[in-house]
């Protein structure tokens, strides 16, 4: 026979766990506490913000990405689906200097975005500029709106 360890209800990490589920559900990072209820000081997960928009050509999206190098960020098209990841990276603390707060998150992250059936997904284009992801994803012809003339007789 086994006994199971007994914790301690503690409702500050309870309404910490809600808080994890409905961030997860909106789509943002988990809060990290520590074993004594505190917000941890770093965060290994993070989701960019994006904008979804849409005209008569194209579909754009626009992810923020702050302190991210070019280099370390990939978009990609595949089953439909366009992918973009990458990592910011954590400076290094320099010896003369002591972090007492890091809220800002860095690490891996991946953001992915199903493309209607209107997409010409082997015609995305992407760019990068001031810390800001353009992703431009051209629609097919016959989604195009076309202009049709009306005659009055």
């Amino acid at each position: 026979m086994t006994l199971s360890k007994l914790t301690r209800w503690d409702p500050i990490r309870e309404m910490a766990e809600i808080q994890n589920r409905f961030a997860n559900l909106m789509g943002q990072a988990p809060i990290r506490l520590q074993e004594n209820g505190e917000e941890a000081l770093t965060s290994s997960e993070w989701v960019p913000a994006v904008d979804i928009m849409e005209d008569d050509k194209e579909y754009a999206i626009k992810a923020e990405l702050p302190e991210v190098r070019k280099d370390d960020v990939k978009v990609s098209v595949e089953n439909g689906l366009l992918t973009i990841s990458g990592e910011r990276k954590f400076e290094k603390e320099e010896k003369n200097k002591k972090y007492h707060r890091v809220e800002r998150a860095y690490g891996f992250f991946s953001r992915s975005f199903s493309l209607p059936d209107a997409a010409e997904a082997n015609e995305v284009k992407a760019e990068y500029k001031d810390g800001v992801l353009h992703v431009h994803v051209p629609k097919s012809e016959r989604a195009k709106a076309k202009r049709i003339e009306v005659k009055v007789a």
